[in-house]
Order: C-alpha cells, then sequence, then structure tokens
C-alpha cells in the first residue's frame, strides 16, 4: 500500500517516495543559483579582476533567477509539465558548460544570467506538489520540498569549495554541476503529472493575468514583499561572507566559506517543522517565528562577526533556520488561495524574493567593499525594518 509523504492515503499522488525525489530534484536545481558564491573569490584570481567585479556574478544568478521565474514559471500553470522539465533540465546544463568555459567576466556573466533564467524548477515542483499533496496538507508538502531546497542552497556551498579546493580551478565545479543537472532529465519528468490543475492556458493569456492577480490577492501583496525584503538581506550575508573570510582575521581561503554549508546544516534540517507550524497555526505564527530568528542573527552577526567564528557559524545557522521558514510560511499563505493559479502565485511571490535577492547582493558587496563588514549588516538590518513594517501591516491577513 503507498502511503503519501503526507499521512494522506487518499491523495496517492504524492508518496513519500515522490516527495523525497522531487526534494531531491529541487535541491540540485537550486543549487545552481548558490554554488558560485563561495567561488567568488578564486574567480576574482582565475579571472584577474576585482572582488567587486566578481560580485556581479552573484548579481547575475539572481537577476536570471527572477528573469526564469516572470517568463517561464508560470507555464506550469498551462503548459504540459514534464514536456517543459526536460527542455529546462537540458538548456541548463548547456549553460553551466558555458559557464565553465568562460574565458572571461562577460562571458562567465551572460552564462549565468542563461542558465538562472532555465533553473527555475524548483519553482514549478513546489505548487505542484502543493496540488499533490491536497487541502489542509501544502505547508508539509512545501516543508518537505523546502528542506530540499534549503539542503541544496546551502550544501552547494560546502560541495562548490570542496571541489574547487581539491581541483584547484573553480571550474570544475560548474562541470559537476552539469553533470548532476543533467541526470535529472531521466527521471524528474516522470514524476510530474502530464498537465496542473489549471488545464491547457494559451501562454499570452498566463502572462497578461499576473498584474490582475497582484491587485486581487492582498495576501500575494503581502507575502512577496516579506519575501523580498528577507532575502534580500539572505543574499547579502551569502554574497560577502567569502571575501570576509578571505581577509583579516579570518585569512581563511575558498573551502573554509563552502564549508559554511555544513556549518548551517542543523538549521536546513530543523526548518522542515515550519511547513507543519503553518498548516497548524497559520502562516503568520511562522513569520514571526522566523523573523526573530534573522533578527538575532544580525544581531550577533553585527556585534561578533568581524572577529569570532563562532558568531558566524552561529549566526549563519540562525539566518538559514529564519529565512527558510520565513520562505515556507509566504508560500502556504499564497497556495491557500485557488488552486488553477498556482504557479502564477509562485511567480509573483518568487519574482518580488529574487529582485530583493539581486539587490540585496549587489547592496552587500557594494557596501562592504566601501564600509567593510559593518557596512554590510547595517544595510541588512534596513531590509529587516522593512520587513517588520510589513508583518506589522498584514497581521490582519494570517
Amino acid at each position: 500500500m503507498t502511503v503519501t509523504a503526507l499521512d494522506t492515503p487518499s491523495r496517492p499522488g504524492l508518496s513519500r517516495g515522490t516527495a523525497v525525489a522531487l526534494a531531491t530534484a529541487g535541491a540540485l536545481t537550486v543549487a545552481n543559483i548558490y554554488f558560485p558564491q563561495p567561488l567568488l573569490d578564486a574567480i576574482a584570481t582565475g579571472l584577474g579582476i576585482s572582488g567587486s567585479a566578481a560580485g556581479l556574478v552573484a548579481t547575475a544568478a539572481q537577476v536570471g533567477y527572477a528573469l526564469g521565474i516572470g517568463l517561464v514559471v508560470p507555464l506550469a500553470d498551462g503548459a504540459r509539465l514534464r514536456r517543459l522539465t526536460t527542455v529546462l533540465l537540458l538548456l541548463t546544463t548547456a549553460g553551466l558548460l558555458a559557464a565553465a568555459l568562460s574565458p572571461g567576466l562577460a562571458t562567465l556573466t551572460a552564462a549565468t544570467v542563461a542558465l538562472s533564467t532555465t533553473t527555475v524548477l524548483p519553482q514549478v515542483i513546489m505548487p505542484t506538489a502543493a496540488s499533490m499533496a491536497g487541502p489542509g496538507h501544502s505547508g508539509r508538502a512545501l516543508g518537505m520540498i523546502g528542506i530540499g531546497l534549503t539542503l541544496g542552497s546551502t550544501l552547494s556551498r560546502t560541495l562548490s569549495g570542496a571541489v574547487v579546493g581539491l581541483s584547484g580551478d573553480w571550474r570544475t565545479a560548474y562541470f559537476a554541476a552539469a553533470a548532476l543537472t543533467g541526470s535529472l532529465v531521466f527521471f524528474l519528468p516522470r514524476l510530474l503529472p502530464e498537465r496542473a490543475a489549471g488545464g491547457a492556458v494559451p501562454y499570452r493569456r498566463l502572462i497578461a493575468s499576473l498584474p490582475g492577480l497582484v491587485t486581487a490577492h492582498p495576501e500575494l501583496r503581502l507575502s512577496a514583499f516579506l519575501g523580498a525584503t528577507v532575502f534580500a538581506a539572505f543574499s547579502a550575508f551569502w554574497a560577502t561572507l567569502a571575501f570576509h573570510l578571505a581577509g583579516p582575521p579570518f585569512d581563511k581561503g575558498v573551502v573554509w566559506a563552502g564549508l559554511f554549508g555544513l556549518f548551517s546544516l542543523p538549521a536546513a534540517l530543523l526548518s522542515y517543522s515550519a511547513g507543519r507550524l503553518s498548516d497548524r497555526r497559520g502562516p503568520r505564527h511562522v513569520n514571526l517565528v522566523a523573523f526573530a530568528c534573522v533578527c538575532a542573527a544580525f544581531l550577533l552577526l553585527g556585534l561578533f562577526g568581524d572577529r569570532s567564528m563562532a558568531a558566524l557559524v552561529v549566526g549563519s545557522n540562525l539566518l538559514v533556520y529564519g529565512g527558510s521558514c520565513w520562505q515556507i510560511a509566504n508560500q502556504v499563505r499564497i497556495f491557500r488561495l485557488d488552486e488553477g493559479i498556482r504557479a502564477r502565485l509562485n511567480t509573483l511571490f518568487m519574482l518580488a524574493s529574487f529582485a530583493g535577492g539581486a539587490a540585496g547582493s549587489f547592496t552587500g558587496t557594494a557596501l562592504y567593499a566601501a564600509h567593510g563588514w559593518g557596512g554590510m549588516v547595517l544595510g541588512c538590518g534596513g531590509f529587516l525594518a522593512l520587513a517588520g513594517a510589513g508583518l506589522a501591516a498584514g497581521r490582519r491577513l494570517g
């Protein structure tokens, strides 16, 4: 007898094995956005450019991901999911290979934008898994997939740093990512339904409907604003960590920057509870817990992160846990709306989040270059102040 991952035998579309496989696929694909972050110092050295110039690679990844979310993810409400999945995996693999062979920053940046535009499968998987799970269980579905995304984003930094440390060449990490992404073609499309719940909808109509969804759903506006502001702070930290560790007083190389993905693994695992808690207590309750963790993280990082490795490790755990729970709560809020428009709702939410992430990466690296670690942390405090104001203003929306 097949038991669903969410203990709902009446909905056999999301078995435990399928949920784990979808989480694994999400981890491998989302890793393509994050694994270059600890490599920025090595990329700068390898290409003979400045650290701030290398930071454009992290910004390009966020911009490309936002572009893909806006143009590609809406297709999940109307296209053939299996065909869409296959095409995206092949294009992403090609983009990773182009990045690995880039002769300079301009080519690497362009390849990063291209591959990030097509590696949006996590945001196709999330609404699909929520629909497969059934009403009242979307939080636990998102929790399971979300932990895969969190592990992918955190451990990818560790693995890419280790690969570069062993090989001595940042390009090796891109070749490895291409191999892992390409392997998904052989099983991922078969795990998904042929079409989403909304049936066949023309692409033009899908795109044209997006502005109206923003106007119609205050829950979407709230979640989008909250997602953008906190993810900006999250991205600023990770985009500058490699440079911070490379300088005094730490003087650590790229491998140490990658190890922070491993150091924050406990927080990634604990974030699984956010989905179940959102189903039971509501998204706002999880938002409050997550916001407290993120604020505590930056307080600790601001006070001691310029001289204490322990503060950086504890702060990164608080940030990973709070950031992951924050995102799951925001997605549960919007996935409680019409099932037939979930991919488009997720499009708008993630578009806002990753636009915030791009702004955070750019702002964080610029502030770090101009004012050091303290300037970056203060900038993140500004993002969190905006998030707190939004959370207070949206208290009636759950």
